[in-house]
Formats: structure tokens, sequence, C-alpha cells
């Protein structure tokens, strides 16, 4: 196996589920006594956060950047950062620390093709939601899909239960219910599937949730590393813009 380098905390929550999952999908291939070798950085996630309501993504990218040549020299051989927002700076961390990096819009993007679908709707931050996201430029560049966006109320909802919610471990019905409200106009626009495109969303949503079908990006994407490291997956060399 090969040595994944994981940018996590950000938040923990959804990093626990990532290391859980590799490690789930190691022994039920291999069996016995392996499991994943992992080298990790986990971020204060308030130091992130604080980063990214300034607008600093220069000193967003540095932060990351930083931590990824540690995890290089710690052995990592490649790098998969686990939130989607904060693939707004993967082809700076990728650059600086020279380690091919597992991008979470291409694991997303290969699923979506697979079923068949190129309009899902897309939930996730503000950041991952705007103009500028890097998660919906690759999506539609390099995989031919054109995501469906929640309006500026959705947008609100969405970034208020994430951060004050999903990220501390809360999980409410009534939030629940709130993103299937904002969904269903986006389902009449005609959606095809549901993108969880921030990796804490599938504390609260599922399959059995929703109609429609439901692309889980933390799930997918510990499944592109869990390829990776047994081999079955080439990771992104060049830039990653």
């Amino acid at each position: 196996m090969k040595t994944l380098g994981l940018l996590g905390g950000m938040s923990w929550e959804s990093t626990a589920v990532y290391y859980r999952l590799i490690n789930e999908g190691v022994q039920r291939r291999l069996g016995g006594l392996h499991s994943a070798p992992i080298v990790m950085h986990s971020f204060d996630l308030a130091a992130v956060a604080a980063l990214q309501r300034a607008g600093d993504w220069q000193g967003a990218a540095a932060l990351l950047a930083g931590a990824a040549c540690r995890l290089r020299d710690a052995g990592a051989q490649a790098l998969v950062i686990a939130t989607n927002t904060m693939h707004k700076v993967a082809a700076a961390v990728q650059a600086e620390s020279g380690l091919p990096l597992l991008h979470i819009a291409d694991a997303t993007g290969a699923a979506l093709a697979r079923a068949g679908v190129r309009r899902p709707a897309l939930l996730g931050t503000r950041f991952t939601l705007d103009d500028e996201s890097i998660v919906q430029q690759r999506l539609f560049e390099r995989h031919d899909i054109q995501c469906l966006l929640p309006d500026d109320a959705g947008r609100a909802t969405l970034q208020r239960v994430i951060f004050d919610e999903l990220c501390r471990g809360i999980v409410h019905d009534a939030s629940r219910a709130e993103l299937l409200a904002l969904l269903e106009p986006l389902r009449q626009q005609g959606a095809q599937g549901v993108i969880l495109g921030c990796t804490e969303l599938m504390l609260l949503l599922g399959a059995d949730d929703t109609p429609l079908p439901v692309f889980d990006t933390t799930a997918l994407h510990a499944a592109a590393a869990l390829d990776w490291m047994l081999g079955a997956q080439a990771p992104e060399t060049g830039a990653t813009r």
C-alpha cells in the first residue's frame, strides 16, 4: 500500500469519517489486520474559517501548503484535502508540496458520469457555491457537469447549518427539513441528483431522505483515496485548475 497524506480538521467531524471509511475499505479488501497507512495534519477549523471569512485565500493556501510539505516529509506519497471548500487552494497546495493530489471534484464527477447525471443540484458552503468555485469549474470543465444551485436564501441556510451545527456535531431534524425544502425547487428545475458538496452534509442527509440520487463527496473522495492506496487509481499530477 501507498501512504496517504490527509489534510483534515475542516471539520474534524468529517475527517473522522474519512479515516473510518478508508480503514474499513482496506480491511474489507485485504482482510486480516491490515489498516491504512495515513499521515494526517488536523487543522484548527477556527483559524481556517477566519481566513475564509476575511477572503484571505493566499493565507489559507500558505497554511495548507505548509502542512502538505510536512506530510510529504513524513512520507506521504499523495494528498487528500478533506473538504470541498478548501479545494479553492488545491493548485497552490499541490504546486508547493510537489505531491499528486486526489481532487474531490474528480471523484464526484466520475460517479455522476457513471450514473448518467449531468445536471445535479449542488449543496455546500457559500464558498463552494460562489462564481469562483473550483469544484463547480472542475465538474464542468473536466466532466461536462452543470450544477444547479440554491438561491441566496438557500445558500444562507446551508452556511448556517454547516458552520453553526454540523461542524460542531449538532444534527437537527428541523435543519434536515430546511435543506430538503430548498432542494425541492432545484428538483423542479430538472436536477437529476444532489451532490452533498460539503463533507459534513452526509451527517444530515442521506439516500433515504430524497427521491433524487445522492452523491456524497465524503464517501466518494474516501473511496478514490482507497483505490489509489491499493494501486487501482493514478492521482492527478498536473495543475489542479
